[in-house]
């Protein structure tokens, strides 16, 4: 039965891009609808940034030199915009998990019985995912405000800090989307998405000045796409400290670019790499 429905299945019709566009709604709004269903996804998603936050915040605070200060209020305010990047990269493990379970309860099979694009399935899993990382970045800003984060610029510049903060999100997505198609279980798709974001977001200037870093360390974290997300938000968020010293590495004299661009080349290798995955692991 499954080689004749696909010997017999149409072809999408059309405008490809509309027809793209059209199926990877249809596939967000499946993910959306199945994640309302089983809110304790999100609710688990929720805890371990907010306990970052905490843990990070009161007991890290006022021990972390940064710049020329180690005040808790300099450091609360230098930290918050690496634990906002850690909490849409670490998204990567949900993404990957979410594809390896449909991949091995069949569900990819039955979307290659119908008409739609190709690359609609891994689209509107990603979307979905953006979706439920906005939700949890603003819950993070709202706890950040309380434990007393705040941010010193115009509310345009902090828009766009948490617009590369999503960007960045949705480009590591991608990269869960690829491990997700790469395994054979969900448990294995967590591992895998989790097991090098740990060496990323900490060999990073996400929770110390990467100036103080042994060199070669801090040559690695200078170029890390995470760090120039990070530098970018402290700057647009006015979170940097009194005396902080840039370091001279190009993505941190100009990280708003770098983030984009960063982020921008991730969407472009892996969503084509996930993609000719999605399709050799289909035909």
């Amino acid at each position: 039965m499954s080689a004749v429905t696909d010997s017999v299945r149409i072809e999408p019709s059309g405008n490809p891009v509309m027809q793209s566009l059209r199926d990877s709604l249809v596939v967000t709004k499946r993910n959306l609808i199945r994640m309302t269903r089983i809110p304790e996804m999100v609710i688990f998603g929720l805890i371990q940034p907010v306990m970052f936050v905490v843990l990070f915040s009161y007991v890290f605070g006022g021990s972390i030199q940064v710049g020329s200060t180690a005040s808790s209020e300099s450091y609360r305010e230098f930290l918050m915009a690496g634990i906002f990047a850690q909490t849409v990269t670490f998204a990567t493990a949900g993404a990957g998990a979410g594809i390896a379970d449909d991949m091995h309860k069949g569900l990819i099979d039955r979307f290659r019985s119908l008409p739609m694009a190709r690359g609609a399935v891994l689209t509107g899993r990603t979307l979905a995912d953006l979706v439920q990382t906005t939700l949890t970045v603003v819950v993070l800003a709202l706890v950040a405000l309380i434990v007393g984060w705040r941010t010193h610029e115009n509310i345009g510049k902090v828009l766009a800090g948490f617009l590369l903060l999503l960007l960045l999100g949705y480009a590591f997505s991608w990269i869960g989307a690829l491990i997700g198609l790469s395994v054979r279980t969900p448990e294995a798709a967590t591992s895998g998405g989790l097991i090098w974001l740990f060496p990323l977001t900490f060999i990073s200037n996400a929770f110390v000045d990467a100036n103080q870093m042994p060199t070669v360390l801090r040559h690695i974290a200078e170029w890390n796409p995470f760090s120039a997300t990070v530098q970018a938000c402290r700057e647009l968020f006015g979170n940097i400290p009194p005396g902080f010293r840039t370091p001279e590495a190009w993505p941190m004299q100009h990280p708003i670019l770098a983030s984009v661009i960063w982020s921008l080349l991730i969407i472009a290798v892996f969503r084509t790499l996930a993609v000719r995955k999605y399709r050799s692991a289909s035909a």
